[in-house]
């Protein structure tokens, strides 16, 4: 018997990493599980991890399948690059050639009681000869189809349930929920229950989320958590608990590098604190945003940009452009810049890309680029909002600095955000095209900070070849809070036009 720390260990790991982190460290051993989900949800792939993590730590390991070939089975591995070794057994569990010779089958009896016979026995034999610790049995709509009564099948699963226990076998019946009532049998006879659900929304690529239903003595990660299946198997990415993840930093103000910008915050924004960048398209949001990026890399910190609306290449031109170089920055190594694309992306998936960053790469400033691309991963705005939460919790945990850009439907008179997270953000920063004199200008103004004392001035500001300008406060200045900002001053507080 193998001495490992996987065997004796009183779980046994799912071999999913996100998954054994739902599960508190993976199933329960000597115990049945049930493992649920319809077609295409992703159960074989689940159990052959399962199988393949007991099989790395030296268990004799069993895969019975009434469903799938053995062929069909290495060949689903294959496509993930795995190889079963020889501590995984694969046992086709086939009809016997009297039952399915016509001229043999019984009249006087149902054949379905010969088969529901015959495949018990047959399970028994496998395990006897095998004496594995862990296995699948693939799948559970061939027993309840033999078996034909729910009082028969709920006593087959019960056979079946006390014959593994005996053997202090780990089991995962799979169920791929096929026939046409709802049977809840075997979740009453299971120890826990896992579902797999698979979503497919009107555009883009399909949705995958798990649940635990049930885990009897243990505490679990409850809700829906996504999941995807990829190349090397299935990842799983946890629901983010903010409340799970605390850390002690220094409070310190960051500064953007422009004087007057800097003056309207009070000095800067604060560490572990969220800006929120608000204003109609082409205000320069992305542009505050990466200037406090660029700010945080000259001064040696690490910075990370997840830009979901504009294609990277572009992005580093218009930057270029304006003074900003960040494949400069990028080429430094403290600048991580990802393409998010929201038709593809989860949110959970993404909430663990952007916390991946921040624990491994030890980020201090994350600019999310904007969230009306990460809304379209996640067109309910209930959900959106609790997400945001957590993420932004998170973040400010860590100590992180977080900007976030929300374009306003319209470009003057009354505008609305697509979703209100204001009072989610610590800071908002609100811009606004205004028209004096016979030119339609650009105003900014800081409407909330929690962290600290702000200017309640309006300022107006240009975006040039040299970046950014930003003028003096403008005292005679109105509507802008209407969303129709109006200056009844002299021409001499404006910003006055470069010459060329």
């Amino acid at each position: 018997m193998s001495t490992s720390n996987e065997l004796i260990s009183a779980k046994a790991a799912t071999g999913i990493t996100g998954l054994d982190d739902i599960l508190a460290g993976g199933l329960s051993r000597s115990h049945v599980f049930l493992l649920e989900g319809e077609p295409g949800t992703g159960k074989t792939t689940v159990a052959l991890h399962f199988l393949m993590a007991g099989a790395r730590a030296g268990e004799r390991c069993l895969y019975i399948t009434l469903s799938e070939t053995e062929r069909e089975l290495r060949q689903g591995a294959a496509s993930h690059g795995w190889e079963l070794n020889d501590n995984i057994e694969i046992f086709e569990l086939t009809p016997p050639e009297s039952l399915l010779n016509a001229e043999h089958q019984q009249s006087l009896l149902y054949s379905s009681d010969l088969e529901l016979g015959e495949a018990t026995k047959q399970i028994f034999e496998v395990v006897e000869r095998f004496k594995p610790t862990r296995v699948v049995l693939d799948s559970l709509s061939e027993i309840r189809l033999l078996a034909q009564s729910s009082l028969r099948y709920r006593r087959q699963i019960l056979a079946i349930k006390h014959y593994f226990v005996r053997y202090d076998a780990t089991v995962l019946l799979l169920d791929d929920l096929t026939t046409e009532s709802l049977d809840k049998t075997v979740h009453s006879v299971a120890h826990g229950v896992v579902r797999l659900e698979e979503l497919t929304p009107n555009y883009g690529a399909e949705r995958r989320r798990v649940r635990i239903v049930k885990y009897r003595g243990q505490k679990y990660r409850g809700g829906f958590h996504d999941f995807t299946i990829m190349g090397d198997g299935v990842h799983v990415f946890p629901r983010l608990v903010a409340a799970e993840h605390r850390s002690d930093y220094p409070r310190l103000q960051l500064r953007s590098g422009i004087k007057e910008m800097d003056a309207l915050l009070g000095g800067g924004v604060e560490t572990g604190s969220s800006t929120l960048i608000l204003g109609p398209a082409g205000t320069g949001k992305s542009l505050i945003s990466m200037i406090f990026a660029a700010a945080a890399v000259e001064r040696g910190e690490k910075a990370a940009l997840f830009i979901f609306d504009e294609e990277l290449g572009l992005l580093f031109e218009r930057m270029n452009n304006i003074g900003i170089d960040l494949k400069a920055l990028q080429a430094t190594g403290n600048l991580v810049i990802e393409q998010v694309d929201a038709a593809e992306l989860s949110p959970g998936e993404f909430s663990h890309r952007v916390r991946r960053c921040v624990d491994e790469q030890k980020i201090k400033t994350v600019v999310i680029d904007s969230i009306n691309g990460y809304q379209a991963a996640m067109p309910e705005e209930n959900a959106l909002v609790l997400h945001m939460h957590e993420l932004l919790l998170y973040l400010n945990r860590q100590g992180a600095a977080t900007f976030m850009t929300v374009a306003q439907h319209g470009l003057v008179g009354d505008m609305q955000a697509p979703v209100d997270i204001t009072y989610l953000a610590d800071t908002v920063i609100l811009l606004r095209y205004f028209e004096a004199l016979g030119k339609v200008r650009r105003a900014i103004s800081v409407i909330k900070k929690r962290t600290g004392s702000h200017e309640s001035t309006i300022r107006e500001y240009r975006i040039s070849a040299q970046g950014m300008t930003i003028g003096e406060p403008l005292e005679a200045f109105q509507g802008v809070l209407r969303g129709v900002p109006t200056y009844f001053g002299e021409s001499k507080p404006l910003l006055q036009e470069e010459t060329l």
